[in-house]
């Protein structure tokens, strides 16, 4: 593994950290809390923390148009202006079973939103799904039969989409059409254990690799296309959640972590940043397609 140096931008504890999205716009990251029902709005520079309370757990967000943003709430997917918070309902694509809850979202190249689901249970079984809503509040079903969704990204080209099941132990690919926003052809790319890090979120760099968020052994595992772990890079959190890319050159690794006991010694959840040579690739806005 190499050592890197990390730094934390933000020094005020948080409980379930996850999703963080840059918003180039802005120069802000952008995260949730689930647990603790809030979108947070960080400034990496001088640590100021804006927070957004939620009417409901909140799984994970995107950019969208007008300043906006897309969320997916417990109750279902919403759009949230921030600055009058105003919430406006779009769909619930999964109101039964009621213990499941909307989990991993992102906004595609194809400018929709996809969101994946888990069994919110102890004892989780294979129920969850992952969907497609559009900007009109169109909600599909892609594929069912998952524990926990999760590691939503997709390559440079936009052709090539990937989603991971971390309890499931794997990262898959599907063949995408950012044009038509169809994905099909799901296959495994890699399965991973505890020791190596179960899949959480995932993020892509500008040469087409996948970073994944190791929940089990606090670690970032770099992924080559063809699901070769070419790199892991150890994290002074012992249970990231996802990775993402920012900062004005998008070479700032940002990484959410939940709190944990995993160590033997409590580490509230946190956001970690640390610096890399490859970029990464710029978030997608709801309701944007990006050019084939």
């Amino acid at each position: 593994m190499r050592p890197i140096e990390t730094r934390t931008p933000l020094n005020e504890p948080l409980d379930l950290a996850e999703g963080p999205v840059w918003d180039d716009m802005l120069g802000m990251l952008w995260f949730v809390d689930i647990t603790q029902q809030l979108i947070l709005q960080l400034d990496p520079d001088s640590g100021a923390l804006r927070r957004f309370p939620m009417p409901a757990q909140v799984g994970s967000l995107g950019l969208a148009t007008n300043g906006r943003l897309v969320v997916a709430l417990r109750s279902g997917v919403h759009l949230f202006d921030p600055n009058t918070s105003e919430l406006e309902f779009l769909v619930n694509p999964e109101p039964t079973p009621t213990t499941n809850r909307l989990n991993d979202g992102k906004v595609g190249p194809d400018g929709n939103f996809w969101v994946g689901s888990l069994d919110g249970r102890p004892t989780r079984e294979r129920v969850a799904a992952l969907y497609r809503i559009t900007p009109e509040g169109t909600s599909t079903r892609i594929v069912g039969g998952l524990y926990c969704s999760n590691g939503l990204a997709w390559s440079p080209d936009g052709r090539t989409m990937y989603h991971a099941d971390t309890l499931g132990s794997y990262v898959q690919v599907f063949d995408f059409d950012p044009r038509s926003g169809q994905a099909r052809n799901p296959r495994k790319l890699l399965t991973l254990d505890r020791a190596q890090g179960l899949p959480d979120g995932g993020a892509v760099d500008v040469e087409g690799h996948y970073w994944s968020a190791g929940i089990s052994a606090g670690v970032i595992n770099r992924i080559s296309p063809d699901g070769v772990i070419v790199e892991r890079i150890p994290l002074p959190v012992t249970a990231p959640t996802m990775p993402c890319f920012g900062g004005p050159d998008m070479r700032t690794v940002f990484v959410t972590a939940l709190a944990s006991d995993r160590s033997g010694t409590y580490q509230a959840g946190s956001v970690v940043s640390f610096r890399v040579e490859v970029p990464g690739l710029p978030a997608c806005r709801f309701g944007e397609r990006i050019p084939a």
